[in-house]
């Protein structure tokens, strides 16, 4: 019973507000370092649950849900965006009244954290973008017609199916698709355009500590890229990995992670 007690105390549910709605986030832990992890497109702060316990036990740990994903609210008026999801994590971070900050984003959430980065430099301590894109050299949105509609959701699963590696088991792949065919047909577009937005590819140099992490083989990788906008990055590739290295092979990711933590100055 006492052991379930100290649990619930150190994973609080917590819901901050933007905008006139909320967003969803979970304190897990209670060190004085924070790490908190950025979902990527269409997903949910889920997708870390193969860190939260590794980490909790030595760091405050913190998944959220970004506007219009998991159970967090969405703008009645606003289009879902790059700086509207930094302001969300801002908010999370402030609601839990945590300094400075590694950011963990995975896939969209790549984009997410380098422009929290750019918004609120001060309350970066380190960045560590997982699989996600550094620039789309001005590639234009991809067209939304093929997510709407029926045929859309098939067509969302079907994008989804080809994201594995082969060290992804059926039911991490089924519990993937689930979560990410939940957000609404109207997310999944705005998120997804919202990534192609010129202003979010602008080249400041950042020059926190940065870990890259990559599945082999990504085309997200493009280190010569990554070297100049994070000139004290490390670059690594989890081989046999697919687009979630960190939920496909666990154990090499948060050693990775925890590695690189460790020498963060937060």
């Amino acid at each position: 019973m006492r052991a379930l007690l100290i649990l619930a105390l150190t994973s609080l549910a917590s819901a901050a507000t933007i905008d006139g709605f909320q967003v969803h986030s979970t304190v897990h832990g209670t060190g004085p370092k924070t790490i908190i992890f950025v979902h990527g497109w269409t997903c949910d702060e889920t997708s870390w649950d193969q860190q939260v316990p590794a980490f909790e036990k030595d760091y405050r740990v913190i998944t959220l849900d970004l506007p219009g994903h998991g159970k967090s609210g969405a703008p009645k008026s606003e289009a879902l965006s790059m700086t509207l999801f930094a302001r969300a994590i801002e908010a999370v971070r402030v609601e839990a009244k945590a300094g400075n900050v590694v950011l963990v984003g995975h896939s969209m959430g790549v984009p997410v954290i380098r422009q929290y980065a750019r918004m609120f430099p001060t309350h970066v301590a380190g960045l560590v973008p997982v699989d996600g894109p550094i620039h789309f050299s001005g590639n234009p949105a991809p067209d939304p017609e093929p997510m709407k509609g029926a045929q859309g959701l098939k067509n969302r699963e079907g994008m989804i199916r080809g994201m594995f590696g082969k060290s992804a088991t059926p039911a991490m792949q089924e519990q993937v698709v689930k979560m990410m065919l939940a957000p609404s047909e109207s997310t999944a577009i705005q998120a997804m355009a919202s990534m192609y937005v010129a202003s979010n590819w602008t080249e400041e140099v950042m020059r926190f500590p940065v870990l890259a992490i990559y599945p082999d083989h990504s085309q997200a990788n493009d280190s010569k890229y990554t070297k100049k906008i994070f000139p004290n990055s490390k670059i690594v590739e989890v081989p046999g990995t697919g687009h979630f290295v960190m939920l496909e092979k666990p154990t090499e990711f948060n050693k990775l992670l925890a590695d690189f933590l460790a020498k963060v100055k937060f």
